[in-house]
């Protein structure tokens, strides 16, 4: 009787939504399950974010002063552009840790907004960011990205960017 009093628990807490994130804590595990596995190598994962938005968007290579004459085929060896991508990957990584703590990741999502804010970026070119990232993600995470985790993933990151476009709009 333990047991399934045990299970019943833990399904339970499983579906039990947090009103902050709009997110169920079944749905914050995978987010953070799957991003564990990015985690992994953060240099190869963001320069195949980025260099997918650049294909994209090639205007957007034109912004960074460190590699914006640097031919696309060559991009994926240069330092600099190695050290931003991965800086992409480690500071999502921070936000999905911080799940937990939704008052902190609120503030690091404010922070990292605030200073792309004042290079000029615009709620447009994180749209698009945010496409391009929905697009890798099934090459990323491979068979663990089920619809349950594709849907999770949706909700995570739509959070994420409604609240860097409010900071963008003030």
């Amino acid at each position: 009787m333990a047991l399934f009093r045990g299970l019943f628990d833990f399904f339970q807490s499983d579906s039990k939504l947090d009103e902050k994130l709009g997110l169920t804590e079944k749905q914050k595990r995978l987010v953070q399950n799957t991003w564990a596995m990015a985690r992994k190598d953060e240099v190869a994962v963001g320069v195949a974010v980025v260099l997918a938005y650049f294909k994209k968007y090639p205007e957007a290579q034109k912004e960074f002063k460190s590699f914006k004459d640097v031919p696309l085929d060559e991009l994926s060896k240069n330092k600099r552009f190695q050290a931003h991508c991965a800086n992409i990957i480690v500071t999502l990584g921070n936000v999905i840790e911080q799940m937990h703590d939704p008052e902190l990741m609120e503030a690091s999502v404010i922070n990292f907004t605030e200073k792309h804010k004042n290079r000029g970026q615009t709620q447009t070119q994180f749209e698009n960011l945010k496409q391009i990232m929905l697009d890798s993600f099934p090459t990323l995470f491979g068979k663990h990205y089920t619809p349950e985790v594709q849907e999770a993933w949706k909700k995570t990151l739509d959070l994420i960017f409604s609240k860097m476009y409010q900071v963008l709009k003030d």
